[in-house]
């Protein structure tokens, strides 16, 4: 019996209620006379992350304001002169002449120019990443030592797509970008099971032929985030499970057994490696871990929540509030019931949840400092759609969906849900979908960047031909971009000579 069956018994026992009840007070909730400073907070890399977001959200911000204003003076006659000086004034960078020339008598094509302005704003964050994320990467508790001293060599986390875990690595497991972790986002957190088996066949060979420094002995490590809404959960849930919080939690334990068993079926038993079932309350970046007992085994009802520990350790000192964590932990993994699990935590295992944990309150009084304590805009904000390869230079709540495919075909339900979304934020307002189609190739293979840009023209035209009708009616704008996997080339724009932006 899968998980799916197993649970769906449960319930039909009445051991199990349909919907984990919301909790009365969530964690931005703080009781009279208590102040909002947690001992275990880290405010100076809290600043440094609320520098970052400043940032880069107003590389993007601007944008609407900007194209208001050259609305209203398009018939000037030094209009182009004008307009490419308020871009560059409050953008930053020039704007395509051939979307300029002719406004005076069509108009202004603002949706053209608003895909185009997201486009060139995105690819000015990629080429200031080095810069805006080195004090991230200076100050993050998490780094890529601490992960190999848990025991991992890698850590492969698959979120959903949803925009707004796009800065679960930063902001909400404050982990610093490193050569260790990778992220690739599915719609729902329904990662690809052979792709994955791929992924972790190419990084286990790597550490057997001594490719992985310090790695001959660890292990890999596979994380499945699926996220809820404790404000609208019947609504600003997860899109692609129909804002159904038990569904998404299913889905992605169901996704992890899945993983162990194919690389168990194929390479043997022992050889899977260690899996983690994490969930993001995206209201206020708290989150949920699903603790694996002695065998590796999750239980959709053995957890710890972070909110309720920035609640219950507010008034402590660091170490009486770490020692809370740890009790709230083996508590929590000595329960009984249907949460009751076979042994003990593995003690890396155990030591990398108890870090998370910790790391995660700095998150919660981010959002209560920042955010008045929960998020303004509790829903989808994002400014674009990526799909095919993701990349790390920006990692900000809601500034992109994110559909990681090779071909259209597999990827179509990502894409789909990721239009639907885009038909809320955009369409309905006027303007139109922008979509990156980007991918990376290795300069040391001869001949992968061009491969890498026939394979960007190849998912262009299937993801203009899915969506025709957007397309024919300038409401999809796609771009292509190529990226480097080991040269200073990112984020570079392939020009389509038979379709610009705008034409």
């Amino acid at each position: 019996m899968n998980t799916r069956s197993r649970l769906a018994a449960m319930r039909r026992a009445g051991v199990l209620p349909e919907q984990a009840a919301t909790p009365p007070n969530p964690a931005c909730v703080i009781v009279a006379d208590q102040r909002c400073e947690h001992a275990l907070v880290d405010r100076e890399l809290n600043r440094r992350l609320y520098d970052y977001e400043e940032r880069v959200r107003g590389r993007f911000t601007a944008i609407v304001d900007t194209l208001k204003t050259l609305s209203d003076c398009r018939h000037k006659l030094d209009f182009v002169e004008k307009a490419q000086q308020i871009a560059m004034d409050r953008l930053g960078y020039e704007l395509p002449g051939h979307l300029l020339d002719d406004a005076w008598v069509s108009g202004l094509n603002i949706r053209a120019l608003h895909a185009w302005c997201t486009f060139q704003s995105f690819k000015n964050t990629v080429d200031q990443a080095h810069v805006d994320q080195k004090p991230l990467c200076e100050r993050s508790l998490l780094d890529a030592g601490f992960v190999l001293s848990c025991g991992y060599h890698t850590l492969d986390i698959s979120p959903c797509a949803d925009g707004r875990l796009q800065g679960l690595v930063p902001f909400v497991f404050r982990m610093a970008p490193n050569d260790a972790v990778y992220v690739k986002a599915y719609a729902g957190a329904l990662f690809d099971i052979e792709a994955d088996v791929v992924d972790w066949t190419h990084r286990e060979l790597n550490r057997l032929t001594g490719g992985i420094s310090g790695g001959e002995d660890a292990n890999y490590l596979k994380i499945a985030v699926y996220h809820f809404s404790t404000s609208n959960p019947n609504h600003e849930g997860c899109a692609a499970h129909g804002s159904n919080d038990r569904v998404a939690m299913e889905s992605a334990l169901e996704r992890l057994h899945e993983l162990r068993a194919a690389i168990e079926n194929t390479f043997g038993l022992g050889a899977a490696p260690e899996t983690l079932l994490i969930g993001v309350d995206t209201d206020i970046d708290a989150i949920r871990v699903h603790l694996p007992d002695g065998n590796g085994d999750i239980s959709p009802h053995r957890y710890v929540e972070s909110f309720r520990i920035y609640q219950e350790t507010l008034a402590m000192n660091a170490a009486d509030a770490r020692a809370h964590i740890d009790r709230s932990v083996a508590e929590a993994e000595h329960a009984e019931g249907w949460a009751r699990g076979a042994g003990g935590i593995a003690p890396g295992m155990r030591r990398f949840i108890l870090h998370l944990l910790e790391a995660n309150l700095s998150q919660i009084e981010y959002v209560i400092q920042h955010h008045a304590g929960r998020y303004q805009v509790i829903g989808h904000n994002e400014r674009f759609i990526c799909v095919g390869e993701a990349m790390t230079e920006l990692q900000l709540r809601n500034k992109f969906y994110f559909a990681h495919l090779d071909t259209v075909e597999e990827g179509a339900n990502d894409m789909d849900v990721g239009i639907r979304i885009f038909t809320g934020l955009n369409i309905r307002h006027g303007l139109g979908v922008p979509v990156l189609v980007h991918f990376h190739y290795s300069s040391h293979v001869p001949g992968a960047r061009e491969r890498a840009i026939l394979r960007c023209r190849r998912v262009k035209a299937a993801v203009e031909a899915r969506y025709s009708q957007l397309h024919e009616n300038q409401q999809l704008f796609c771009q292509m971009a190529i990226s480097d996997l080991h040269g200073s080339e990112r984020c570079t724009f392939v020009e389509d000579e038979v379709d610009r932006v705008g034409h």
